[in-house]
């Protein structure tokens, strides 16, 4: 077995760095092109959603599973067929017309990428401990959220030069370079492997899901980027049929969203040692307060930038609970790494990626006025989840600081 060699842990834990945002250029590079895929393959815009539904639906229930592979077989081997794996979706997804095979392709993106996240989150758990640990980990969102920045600002120029196929040639790419990369100089990091048998795997998730502040964190935070979630899957649509503008305008506007995530999770990582619940209640609060402006001021305020005013402070404070939130459940279990990011990870994908569908079903987001109320509807089940922890953390006698 290839192990990890002391000298390339630096150059190694740059990778896995950069290997954690693919799951979000995966969800997010492809956005721009929504109406554009709508009309290229015959299909429907909710089809077309429904692609990006799959994908994450399968990335989040993997995580629930693949976490106590990972602790049991090792990250290497497992994470290097997984880069392989996705190569051979995206060629699929490029040379495809069939919208049902693109479905399957995006299922297999989902379950590939679920081992190749929870593999390189694990590697920080494997290689630091202590200040270094908490440090590395609370980086996590921060660098996932170069993601939501980066690749639908990409996308929105490779539809505009090239079309919607130029987007999984990229993905393709990328994961192609990384392959050769993590080759060359990654290695297993676990240092003691997990039993593989289902008594074991079920005590684990049984112990996860006990912990209250964690199973009610991983709603919350599934629920919180439920926000961004409808953001994204609906502003392809805002810009080019309500603003009449190219597909390179909503790829500014994913822009502005990431920044804001990625501010937040910067934010979150200055205050990592302020008080945890005051922070997130203070964090919950200003949101709800800037969405309800966002609603009452619709028929006074119009456009593309005063609406993107708001959207910006509210995702700038979903990326600093996500943050919070996300560093403190993925450091409570250590001992079985793997299986608690992905428990984390994966159980959050799951909701937000079948309530932000429901929702953006059963309420026609078509301008600023309808995303503030998905907006509220989101905050409002925050804020009793919220209260939810603070109980369960009383409860249990632990220090809401």
């Amino acid at each position: 077995m290839k192990m990890l060699k002391k000298e390339n842990e630096r150059i190694s834990t740059i990778l896995a760095f950069l290997l954690i945002p693919i799951s979000g250029m995966a969800m997010d590079v492809y956005l721009p092109s929504f109406p554009h895929m709508s009309s290229s393959l015959g299909t429907t815009a909710e089809d077309i959603k429904l692609t990006l539904t799959v994908y994450l639906v399968s990335y989040g229930v993997s995580q629930l599973f693949v976490g106590s592979l990972v602790d049991a077989l090792g990250r290497y081997k497992i994470n290097i067929i997984s880069l392989f794996i996705f190569i051979l979706s995206c060629l699929g997804i490029v040379y495809s017309n069939n919208i049902y095979f693109i479905f399957l392709m995006r299922f297999i993106q989902g379950i590939t990428i679920s081992f190749i996240v929870v593999c390189k989150r694990s590697y920080f758990i494997d290689v630091y401990t202590g200040s270094k640990r908490k440090h590395f980990t609370s980086m996590l969102t921060m660098v996932w959220a170069t993601a939501p920045i980066l690749a639908p600002f990409i996308g929105g120029y490779l539809q505009h030069s090239f079309g919607w196929r130029a987007n999984f040639w990229l993905l393709g790419i990328y994961a192609a370079i990384m392959l050769i990369l993590e080759l060359k100089f990654s290695g297993e990091t676990i240092k003691v492997k997990q039993k593989l048998n289902f008594r074991s795997t079920l005590t684990n998730y049984q112990t996860l899901m006990k912990n209250a502040d964690f199973s009610i964190g991983t709603i919350l935070l599934g629920v919180s980027y439920t926000m961004v979630m409808i953001f994204g899957m609906s502003i392809p649509f805002i810009v080019e049929q309500k603003f009449h503008l190219s597909p390179v305008y909503s790829g500014y506007c994913a822009l502005v969203s990431g920044i804001a995530i990625f501010c937040g999770g910067t934010l979150g990582k200055v205050t990592i040692d302020k008080p945890f619940y005051p922070k997130l209640a203070i964090a919950n609060l200003i949101q709800l307060v800037v969405a309800l402006l966002m609603m009452l001021s619709t028929n006074w305020i119009s456009g593309l930038v005063p609406m993107m005013i708001f959207v910006f402070i509210i995702h700038l404070f979903q990326g600093f609970t996500y943050n919070v939130y996300f560093t403190y459940c993925i450091t409570r279990f250590p001992e079985f790494a793997a299986t608690s990011s992905g428990m984390a990870s994966g159980g959050s994908y799951l909701i937000f990626s079948i309530v932000s569908y429901l929702i953006v079903h059963i309420i026609n987001v078509e301008g600023q006025f309808s995303l503030s109320v998905t907006y509220i509807i989101c905050l409002v089940l925050v804020f009793g989840l919220l209260w939810l922890v603070k109980l369960s953390m009383k409860k249990r006698g632990l220090a809401l600081n």
